[in-house]
């Protein structure tokens, strides 16, 4: 069997493995067709302006990063049809899932990257996305692996130079140790303002919100999930 390239530390540092159980072949064969025509490219530059990377013709560009098997990426793609959406997932599984479904049902409105996330935020021009979703990552829940833990103040380095001024960062988790994380992390860095008058405002889902399988799994385990606010300043 053909080993994967070995990845690099930036990688390893915010996900862990590639692969899961093996794919089937209609998957195999959407994955492959699906990141020929939707898959984005770091080797050409960025186009000044992203809204022209997609079929559709959209007003807004968003980013979500780690969208797992592509269930609230679509749902958001659907019902903003004017919106355009570029969704990240290194995991192989999950982008053959998401790649599946697109076959089934088109949307031109959405591009995919299968890679590092940070690879694709350094590609990005300044101040060109309207959001980014950061929805349920992996909680990294070792105290000896919070370094690996994506939202850091090197990645809210990258978030405040892709965002526009009033763009908004959302974050979602059902870990109470990764939410403080985050909390204090976006409080600390002075480009971000967290949105909550109140503790009902971050348990409240986001408006169009569409529950994921994790998150009603999360739910039934009884984890409450937290929806954290950040506008960029």
């Amino acid at each position: 069997m053909e080993q994967e390239p070995r990845r690099t530390r930036t990688s390893e540092a915010f996900f862990g493995r590639r692969r899961g159980k093996a794919i089937r072949p209609y998957q195999a064969d959407a994955l492959e067709t699906g990141l020929a025509r939707l898959g984005i490219d770091l080797g050409v530059a960025a186009p000044a302006d992203l809204r022209t990377m997609f079929e559709a013709e959209v007003s807004k560009v968003r980013l979500e990063i780690g969208f797992g098997g592509g269930e609230h990426l679509r749902h958001l793609a659907a019902n903003n049809p004017g919106d355009g959406f570029i969704g990240i997932e290194p995991f192989v599984n999950g982008m053959a899932k998401m790649a599946a479904a697109l076959h089934e049902k088109p949307l031109a409105n959405i591009r995919l990257y299968d890679e590092d996330a940070t690879q694709l935020l350094d590609w990005l021009p300044e101040a060109s996305l309207d959001g980014i979703d950061l929805l349920y990552p992996d909680p990294w829940r070792k105290k000896k692996h919070w370094k690996r833990r994506f939202v850091s103040p090197v990645n809210l380095d990258r978030f405040a130079r892709v965002l526009k001024a009033g763009a908004k960062f959302r974050f979602a988790s059902d870990i109470d140790t990764y939410v403080n994380w985050t909390l204090q992390h976006c409080r600390a860095h002075p480009a971000f303002d967290w949105q909550a008058a109140d503790a009902a405002d971050w348990h409240t889902p986001y408006e169009g919100w569409t529950r994921t399988r994790y998150e009603a799994k999360a739910i039934r385990e009884n984890r409450t999930p937290a929806y954290l606010t950040f506008i960029r300043v």
